[in-house]
């Protein structure tokens, strides 16, 4: 069997998943569906693990908002993966939020440099916030910017307090800066679910003929509230 996860989007991954079955292989998805496939080869054991990509970007961006009180004319900067077909969702959905509450919101796509090694980043998020300085709130759209938080806002000259920002995914780089008030809030996508389930679901579907599953592990948000209920188990990159 193959799990897939479905960056490149179900244009580029159809035939590929269209020959597989065919072959007998079983296939399913994680971390970003592909709902037309998903729906062509159900009944052939291809289910997705994953968050809802837009849903979680959405309730992201609601609940930065309901605990800042940001609004009408306040920046924010979001720094996203508008450019992928379906992951580019989650991105949407923050802006989206962000927008209805009259937030102001920039946004820069994440190049390619920066997506590999979220360092490369640097320069571009120093150079925004200088040309910005009355930017009130950041988003950054995948898990390896979330975890780079602190040096951004550090290089930057920010303090802890200077800026919200907000993010997706825990890791222990992500829990100490929560810890010392540089990230402010993010979403736990819950990623060893999409690792260890999708697995479970070619096992199912071998033995006993399954269709797909379609699991949503997108809805937990962790701030400093919380964290330290989840520390253990983040330290052991469980959560």
């Amino acid at each position: 069997g193959i799990a897939v996860m479905g960056h490149p989007g179900p244009d580029a991954f159809g035939p590929l998943v269209d020959d597989a079955v065919s072959k007998g292989i079983i296939v399913t998805s994680q971390n970003t569906t592909l709902p037309p496939i998903e729906e062509k080869h159900k009944s052939a054991g291809f289910g997705y693990v994953g968050q809802e990509l837009y849903a979680s970007g959405y309730l992201l961006g609601k609940d930065a908002i309901k605990r800042t009180g940001l609004g009408e004319g306040d920046r924010a900067m979001v720094w996203g993966l508008l450019a992928e077909p379906t992951r580019g969702l989650r991105t949407q959905g923050v802006i989206d939020a962000l927008e209805e509450a009259g937030m102001t919101v920039d946004y820069i796509e994440i190049d390619k440099a920066t997506n590999a090694d979220a360092t490369a980043g640097t320069p571009v998020f120093t150079g925004y916030v200088s040309s910005n300085p009355d930017v009130k709130l950041v988003c950054t759209d995948h898990g390896g910017l979330t975890s780079t938080l602190e040096t951004y806002l550090t290089s930057a000259g920010k303090g802890p307090e200077d800026i919200y920002a907000i993010g997706f995914d825990v890791s222990p780089a992500t829990l100490e800066a929560i810890r010392g008030g540089w990230t402010d809030l993010v979403l736990d996508q819950q990623p060893y679910l999409q690792g260890y389930l999708p697995i479970v679901q070619i096992c199912l579907t071998k033995q006993y003929g399954f269709a797909g599953l379609h699991v949503d592990t997108g809805s937990g948000l962790i701030s400093s509230d919380n964290v330290e209920e989840l520390a253990p188990l983040i330290e052991q990159q469980i959560r």
